[in-house]
């Protein structure tokens, strides 16, 4: 009874005149509208007390509303989002696409395991390739969903991060000839940046429609979602609040960005090459191995059959070609698995951005040793 409390705590003691609320509102929008009414409109001079039957019925609205926004909350986070937008919230991110890709690559590979033993028995684990087959299209199924929306993601932040300092350079000029931010902003928005154009047009949208600059300028910087847009924005929002000259804080936010954008690509050309490096390094490893098979081992198991034949001892007699061959498919795709992370790690100082290179030199180095050799 502490909402009972309150209100009667509110509302001076006197007669309650107003009349009994009929059934038929009570379940309705409309009678619930009709309670509040008379609750909040009372006259000031001689104020009813409210009943006990009023009283239970707003502290029964207002648990049911209290009901109503906790669960709009948790349909917005957590698992309550992903009930109700799935594919969006496996989109948000690149990361969250390995929730259903690692499952669904362990269905694969221990389903496509039970069906080879059960077909030919456990002896296929050693005689034959069928398992590291599944193996193979469980690591791709797994990494390569995560390669493709990381690398979708580093082009779209890679592009509204190249327009960021044309835009806050535009703003800047705009707002020393006069202007307001606002109005530089509505008039930037016409202009053309790329990626980041339909950004700048929500910006100007919010603040038509009565959102302080400050506030639709965070907004702003959270719908880019790039750690320079966050630092740029909240820098300029400051400045913005102290008052101070909003202008020169555009061009230092103009000129930062530009000189990480320009150093993050510079430093990208450099790294390159070593990336270059690695990929070559895979391609000759799996030449060698290549011309171990197809020469070396090859020479020796026919040498080594043709002396048993004859009755001699020879070093070639205990070779198993097979065995060699399956040996060295796994060190060439392990080699060009790890050595895709290598790369992505050197040359974009992110691992994960190395995978689509570990799904191509691991689908390489698979396909080599199944239809080549």
């Amino acid at each position: 009874m502490g909402i009972i409390d309150r209100i009667n705590n509110i509302v001076s003691r006197g007669i309650d005149t107003t009349p009994p609320i009929a059934p038929a509102e009570v379940s309705t929008g409309t009678g619930r509208k009709n309670r509040l009414i008379k609750l909040f409109n009372r006259s000031t001079d001689t104020p009813p007390l409210l009943n006990s039957a009023d009283l239970s019925l707003v502290e029964a609205d207002f648990q049911e509303i209290t009901k109503k926004l906790e669960h709009e909350r948790q349909t917005r986070a957590g698992i309550g989002k992903f009930i109700r937008h799935p594919l969006k919230v496996l989109l948000e991110k690149p990361v969250n696409i390995l929730a259903v890709s690692i499952p669904l690559a362990l269905i694969v590979f221990v389903g496509g395991f039970i069906l080879s033993v059960r077909s030919s028995g456990i002896s296929v684990i050693f005689k034959s390739t069928v398992v590291d087959d599944f193996a193979v299209f469980a690591v791709l199924i797994a990494i390569v969903p995560l390669a493709i929306l990381d690398l979708k993601e580093q082009l779209r932040v890679s592009s509204l991060e190249d327009g960021l300092p044309n835009f806050f350079r535009d703003l800047a000029g705009m707002n020393d000839s006069g202007m307001t931010l606002p109005n530089a902003v509505h008039l930037v928005a016409a202009a053309e940046y790329g990626t980041l154009t339909p950004h700048i047009r929500k910006l100007d949208n919010e603040m038509s429609w009565g959102i302080g600059f400050v506030e639709a300028l965070y907004r702003f910087g959270k719908s880019l979602g790039t750690p320079l847009a966050d630092r740029s924005v909240d820098l300029i929002a400051k400045a913005s609040k102290a008052g101070g000259d909003v202008s020169e804080v555009l061009r230092a936010a103009a000129k930062d960005t530009y000189e990480v954008v320009n150093l993050q690509q510079e430093r990208n050309n450099n790294m390159m090459i070593y990336v270059v490096i690695v990929l070559v390094s895979f391609a000759v490893f799996l030449f060698v191995i290549a011309i171990l098979v197809t020469s070396f081992l090859t020479t020796m198991a026919t040498a080594g059959a043709t002396a048993v034949a004859s009755g001699a001892a020879g070093f070639g007699a205990t070779i198993d070609i097979f065995v060699y061959k399956r040996l060295f498919s796994h060190a060439a795709m392990l080699q060009g698995f790890f050595s895709g992370l290598v790369a992505g790690q050197m040359g974009e100082a992110r691992f994960i951005s190395g995978l689509k290179y570990s799904a191509i030199m691991l689908l390489i180095a698979w396909v080599t040793f199944r239809f080549f050799m």
